[in-house]
């Protein structure tokens, strides 16, 4: 998923990689010198003082560090003529704390957070602050969705539990499969469980909608979706038991049938679907 946070106006792009969140310095970059924003971080690393927090850094986060040539590096920094790069910064030490990401759109040069803080704040300390702080943002905004995705699972934990001790409702759900259907081959294991749920093959679906895009599963709801995991797993046990596929269908559509009645009247899954 793309990542991007707005910071007075300038979109800076976010990555992910191992756990870790690297930001953009070209994007930054861009702010003072649109056209060449990569002279200004070749400016920024030369310095004496970026090489040693990098250099810093480094040592506290990544064992294979090489910091005999980051010794080499800070003995040349301050002359008129040393020239530093991103690419030969982390060719040289090994670095892991810039990363360069090609691309038309997206690319660039990216660095782990503190370091990007470290450079946004050489460039403006104004510029840092709104940085971290549209930062924090995203990050609070993506722990509550963690946070929701949690509750969605504990929550179908609930309905898995309730298809196992609900009583039978009285409503009707996906069509009772007939010997004669059980019987006709089906070339996909993915169209028995359509058949057992939907009541109808992906064929069947796109001729009768041919003006809708995607699949008859992008359009089922949350109860339908839930029940599609559980007949997935009660499959694969039956092909396991060497069931034949005219009764796995029909013990299939049997199950599809009863679970379908618990989750339809599940005050649960009517939470999840309106959310």
């Amino acid at each position: 998923m793309k990542r991007i946070i707005n910071v007075k106006g300038t979109e800076i792009n976010l990555l992910k990689q191992n756990e870790q969140d690297y930001i953009c310095l070209t994007d930054i970059a861009k702010r003072r010198n649109p056209e060449a924003p990569d002279d200004i971080i070749k400016n920024w690393i030369r310095n004496r003082g970026t090489i040693e927090f990098l250099g810093l850094w480094e040592k506290i986060n990544n064992n294979d560090f090489k910091p005999v040539e980051f010794d080499g590096f800070k003995n040349e920094s301050g002359h008129p003529s040393f020239v530093l790069s991103p690419k030969k910064w982390v060719k040289s030490t090994n670095a892991i704390g810039i990363k360069s990401k090609s691309g038309r759109y997206g690319g660039g040069t990216f660095a782990h957070k503190d370091i990007a803080f470290e450079f946004a704040s050489w460039l403006s300390p104004e510029f840092k602050l709104y940085l971290i702080k549209e930062f924090q943002r995203l990050k609070e905004e993506e722990n509550k969705r963690l946070s929701l995705d949690w509750d969605i699972k504990r929550n179908l934990s609930k309905i898995n539990y309730k298809i196992h001790t609900d009583a039978v409702k009285e409503h009707l759900i996906p069509p009772k499969i007939t010997n004669q259907q059980a019987n006709f081959v089906y070339a996909s294991e993915g169209d028995v469980l359509n058949k057992a749920l939907f009541g109808m093959t992906a064929k069947e679906w796109r001729d009768a909608n041919p003006k809708k895009k995607g699949n008859i599963r992008d359009y089922a709801d949350v109860s339908q979706l839930v029940c599609l995991t559980n007949l997935e797993s009660l499959n694969a046990e039956f092909i396991r038991q060497k069931m034949k596929q005219p009764g796995r269908l029909l013990k299939l559509n049997e199950i599809a049938i009863i679970q379908m009645k618990s989750l339809t009247t599940s005050p649960t899954i009517k939470k999840i679907g309106e959310s």
